[in-house]
């Protein structure tokens, strides 16, 4: 009973309709009305199962009239979807745990049915009106960034596309308690928000110990990846990062971004040591003449997809980076990768007096 009351006030109603019924309703085809409830993320339903509201029959009508109107392509239809789907999803999931924890805190709300039902009665318009309030701000930002750029292809066009992730991470997981890991998430994830925010970047997503996110120019790429280097250094909670950042024209889709340029930054960050920022030679070329960055080209290294990919460490100008030893810059131009052992280089002392000797 608790159950279908908390449904229905999420859901706006009872269920009511088969796929067949909400489909008629709402004028559009059975096939397409399919395609699109799947592609929104919700499993294939049995044509006799009653499972869908008044709010479905809604929705359908929308995307009808969407494309109808000639503002959605039919053919798009099912990748926004999909798209829509997926970042709901998650957003759904993480609001559902925030009110576990409520629930769990307060054990008497989840005792009285009357008492969590209004709650959930309460909860729900005030999440609807800040989710609204995020997203005709975001629309507002995106809008007077590309809908005003004269001639401008808005789906490729030149970009820095950055990636920055927690170093030993992995090892932090088979060491560290659910809590402890649960801490260092948030942190870099608090991080990473207000880093990108500030530099006027955006965060494409978080990949558990990783951030993907782009830059319109070479210099707030820079910027990004700098900032996010030092500041996990100076903060408690979280791990040292390394980075990797490359610069061209960059495919944006549904909220993703696809193409060389993503792969090239993906396969830096994989071989940069702790606190280094790697540049590909398109980024270093546009930020070579540029004061305040130092740039120092490296030997070439093998990786997926790239056998002899070309890059630069990247650091402020005038600021030697801690972990440029000798063995490090020596190790670049043998070609090591950063995960090798690092052993001293020290004279060897004692094969030079045999060689002595035999003189």
């Amino acid at each position: 009973m608790r159950e279908e009351a908390i449904e229905r006030i999420l859901l706006g109603g009872a269920r009511q309709y088969t796929r067949t019924e909400v489909a008629e309703l709402s004028g559009v085809p059975e096939e397409r009305a399919s395609a699109l409830w799947r592609a929104l993320g919700f499993s294939t339903q049995d044509d006799d199962a009653a499972v869908f509201t008044d709010g479905d029959v809604h929705a359908l009508r929308l995307t009808d009239q969407l494309i109808q109107s000639g503002i959605l392509d039919p053919s798009l239809a099912t990748s926004t979807a999909r798209m829509i789907g997926q970042h709901m999803s998650r957003l759904a999931e993480s609001q559902v745990h925030m009110l576990r924890d409520v629930l769990a805190a307060n054990p008497e709300l989840g005792a009285d049915e009357r008492q969590l039902t209004r709650l959930i009665e309460r909860l729900v318009p005030d999440l609807e009106a800040l989710q609204d309030y995020v997203w005709r701000r975001h629309v507002a930002a995106h809008s007077v960034r590309l809908l005003t750029a004269p001639d401008e292809d808005l789906d490729e066009r030149p970009q820095v596309v950055g990636f920055a992730d927690m170093v030993g991470f992995t090892a932090l997981t088979r060491r560290a308690t659910e809590a402890e890991l649960v801490s260092v998430v948030e942190a870099f994830d608090s991080l990473a928000a207000e880093v990108v925010a500030e530099n006027h970047g955006r965060i494409v997503k978080m990949l558990g110990d990783e951030v993907l996110f782009v830059a319109d120019s070479p210099v707030d790429g820079a910027e990004i990846a700098l900032t996010l280097i030092s500041r996990a250094d100076q903060e408690d909670g979280v791990p040292s990062l390394r980075a990797g950042l490359a610069y061209g024209r960059v495919l944006s889709r549904f909220g993703d971004v696809y193409g060389s340029v993503v792969n090239i930054a993906s396969r830096l960050t994989s071989v940069a040591r702790p606190g280094t920022v790697l540049a590909d030679l398109e980024l270093s070329a546009a930020l070579q003449d540029t004061p305040g960055y130092g740039l120092r080209p490296l030997r070439p290294v093998s990786v997926r997809g790239y056998p002899r990919l070309r890059s630069a460490a990247l650091r402020r100008a005038g600021l030697e980076s801690s972990s440029e030893t000798l063995a490090d810059f020596t190790a670049e131009l043998l070609g090591l990768a950063r995960n090798e052992p690092r052993i001293p280089l020290e004279p060897d002392d004692e094969n030079r007096k045999i060689r002595r000797r035999r003189r």
